[in-house]
């Protein structure tokens, strides 16, 4: 078989962002275009369920930390990780590899499509760039990113102030991108974005 008779691979684009910045919200519409999306968060809640590959080596490792079910019982971890970069690193040594298996079962099922998205909220934190084609970054100005989050049930400002350490700095994701969709210009503007890159993304091939 020649190098052009080899089949296609689809595009692939990272998604990205720090939270509060409408993530989620643009992954919804590359879904809605027909785009096949891995949601790592997703993966991680099925991961965490009573009976998921993470829930039983988070058990052992952090005792204390499961429902009679069996699951994850988050608010108990998180407070048995929070402020504590060692406790967090151990964590994030049982769940990352298993969403990266995940992620891989996600790109087998869709070896046929012309561009798929891995929405990866710590993806430069964990190196995932290096398995996409190219990254697209939401953002927003702060004080949006500040209102969106505050709002959220049960949000304080030490848990919004911990999840922010732990993500790198907007500044630096928007450096590193190779899109920026600024969510505080409003749908309309994210729909308009997101078509034109997927036009160009799927023009372009991998």
């Amino acid at each position: 078989m020649s190098a052009t008779d080899q089949p296609r691979r689809p595009v692939v684009l990272g998604l990205t962002g720090s939270i509060g910045m409408g993530k989620s919200a643009t992954a919804a519409m590359f879904s809605a275009r027909g785009v096949p999306v891995h949601d790592s968060d997703a993966a991680v809640h099925a991961l965490y369920g009573p009976g998921g590959a993470a829930a039983r080596a988070i058990g052992e490792a952090f005792p204390g930390t499961l429902t009679p079910e069996g699951g994850v019982d988050r608010p108990a971890l998180r407070a048995a990780v929070l402020g504590d970069p060692e406790q967090l690193a151990r964590l994030e040594a049982i769940v990352h590899p298993l969403v990266r298996d995940e992620s891989r079962a996600f790109l087998a099922r869709h070896a046929g499509a012309a561009l798929v998205v891995l929405d990866i909220p710590l993806l430069f934190e964990t190196g995932a760039e290096a398995r996409c084609d190219a990254v697209l970054v939401v953002t927003a100005p702060p004080e949006v990113q500040r209102a969106r989050v505050l709002a959220r049930p049960g949000m304080t400002e030490e848990a919004f102030a911990a999840i922010r350490a732990k993500q790198m700095p907007d500044a630096e994701k928007r450096a590193r991108a190779d899109f920026l969709i600024d969510t505080s210009r409003g749908f309309a503007h994210a729909e308009g974005e997101v078509e034109r890159i997927v036009e160009e993304l799927v023009r372009r091939g991998p």
